[in-house]
């Protein structure tokens, strides 16, 4: 990865989801502007995913904190966020990642199912942000990756997939705006099709995909990463309550 700039310096981020695809991008990005970086992952099945992407902040010079946590355990979040801010000493960067691609028919979605994304998606990210804020100092950053398919929805079968999602609108502007006062900015993220290992630029429903957008191609997950970096860094400091589409194109 390389040394790389020092706008982070000093500071300390928990990135959830961070052991591969775009999580692992936000990892390596906010690790090469110089931060601190603690992730979670959530099986030990990941585990030596997640020992390749410490040994690359590593690499940059920086510390790294791989936590085995699944977002859909609500005790789970919680010590993760006590665990990162213990490990690093710090913390004041929370970057909301963790997520799931449930798909299909909207009758066939199970009660379990059902719980297991809201719990994932929306919950974790009111659980981690209600813990962090005991840590996040004045100039702290909560920045949720939310989905393209929030706003708009080109095509069937992913009903709770962005019902989910679109949690994170709401409790971007409302946090923003109840934490305004203490100078903690929060915003969200919304990627596109991004070429990832849950998503393959190279997959069946590429092509299908790319027609969708205007630049008629995928972003890459650094591409997500340099928008979260803007927003946790200083060029980020008077944004907040507002959703950056990362999408090529196909909401436009």
């Amino acid at each position: 990865m390389g040394l790389g700039m020092t706008e982070l310096l000093g500071k300390a981020a928990l990135v959830t989801g961070g052991s591969r695809g775009i999580g692992a991008a936000i990892v390596r990005r906010l690790a090469r502007d110089g931060a601190d970086v603690a992730f979670t992952y959530v099986s030990p099945a990941g585990k030596a995913k997640a020992q390749a992407v410490v040994a690359e902040v590593e690499a940059a010079g920086r510390r790294a904190l791989a936590i085995e946590a699944d977002a859909a355990d609500a005790d789970a979040v919680r010590e993760a966020v006590a665990r990162a801010a213990a490990g690093l000493g710090r913390l004041d960067i929370l970057v909301n990642n963790a997520g799931v691609y449930p798909h299909g028919p909207f009758e066939e979605v199970t009660l379990a199912e059902l719980d297991r994304t809201l719990a994932i998606h929306a919950r974790a990210a009111f659980l981690a942000g209600q813990a962090a804020l005991a840590h996040l100092p004045e100039g702290g950053r909560i920045v949720s990756i939310g989905s393209n398919l929030v706003h708009r929805v080109p095509f069937p079968g992913i009903v709770l997939y962005s019902m989910s999602k679109s949690a994170l609108s709401g409790f971007t502007k409302a946090l923003a705006r109840e934490l305004g006062p203490r100078g903690i900015t929060v915003n969200a993220v919304h990627p596109g099709s991004t070429d990832t290992d849950m998503n393959p630029a190279d997959g069946d429903a590429a092509d299908f995909q790319r027609g969708l957008s205007a630049l008629g191609r995928f972003s890459g997950a650094d591409d997500i990463a340099a928008t979260v970096a803007h927003l946790v860094g200083p060029g980020g400091r008077t944004i907040t309550g507002a959703e950056f589409t990362v999408d090529g194109g196909t909401n436009a």
